[in-house]
């Protein structure tokens, strides 16, 4: 069956219109919406094409899904150097209310993977989301850069994608291909995060399954469930492939008719 031609709209929003966003639209008016946060740097590449499957469920389910991009990411304005931790969550507010603007309802869930989770849960309160769906979130800023750090350095000498050492001067403040910034490598590293004043949903795909892990995150709101199998968001052979979850795609669906 082909997609009607209004189901998927790509525009630009917020100030200047510098932000890129796709809206998807159900077939009949909707009584909520959910706010697709992307992750950040090769994290979203990976994610893409699953985002897009997990909209158009969850569009096909009665929900208004909007995917963006942050300054900086994607197809939004500025270069990746300029990506910054407090214009991320800025830009996840004005997200917030576009979509309610565009599906006329006021219940928005978030829904984030890796820094994306982060990003849901630090916008929760002022974007007044109604539930964060957050799938392997980083909580601990610091071990998130130190694990990045390890990746790029184990990266520049990869005798399978090149054919020899590339000099530290050639991947100096980078990320996996992706250019970093101080400013934003420090918001990164001194991030600590707890649970939202909203309810939660952990979606734990992680190496080793431990609900203690998420122990900061407990709450009479919270909840952790695990998905397998693990999600390959660390390995070095894998960093070309995308993310992909059916298991994912299902939890989520899932969580929201039972909030229905």
């Amino acid at each position: 069956m082909s997609m009607r031609p209004e189901a998927e709209l790509p525009f630009f929003f917020g100030p200047d219109d510098g932000l890129f966003g796709m809206y998807h639209a159900p077939d009949l008016p909707p009584r909520r919406a959910v706010l697709m946060c992307a992750p950040l740097g090769q994290d979203l590449i990976r994610c893409h094409r699953l985002y897009r499957q997990l909209a158009q469920t969850l569009a096909r389910e009665g929900l208004a899904v909007l995917r963006f991009d942050y300054h900086g990411t994607g197809d939004s304005s500025g270069g990746s150097a300029e990506v910054d931790w407090e214009r991320c969550v800025a830009d996840t507010l004005v997200a917030a209310a576009e979509l309610r603007k565009r599906a006329r309802v006021d219940r928005v869930i978030g829904f984030g993977a890796r820094l994306g989770g982060s990003i849901a849960m630090c916008a929760a309160d002022r974007a007044r989301l109604g539930e964060v769906i957050a799938w392997d979130p980083v909580l601990d800023g610091d071990g998130y850069v130190a694990a990045l750090d390890a990746m790029q350095a184990a990266l520049r000498e990869d005798a399978e994608r090149f054919t020899r050492p590339r000099s530290h001067a050639d991947v100096a403040e980078q990320w996996l291909g992706f250019d970093i910034g101080d400013r934003l490598r420090g918001q990164l590293s001194a991030l600590t995060l707890g649970a939202p004043n909203v309810p939660m949903l952990v979606l734990d795909s992680l190496p080793e399954w431990e609900a203690s892990r998420w122990d900061r995150l407990a709450s009479p709101r919270g909840k952790v469930a695990g998905i397998s199998p693990p999600t390959p968001w660390n390995d070095l052979r894998r960093l070309e492939t995308a993310i992909l979850s059916q298991p994912l795609i299902q939890a989520v669906s899932g969580r929201l008719k039972e909030s229905a």
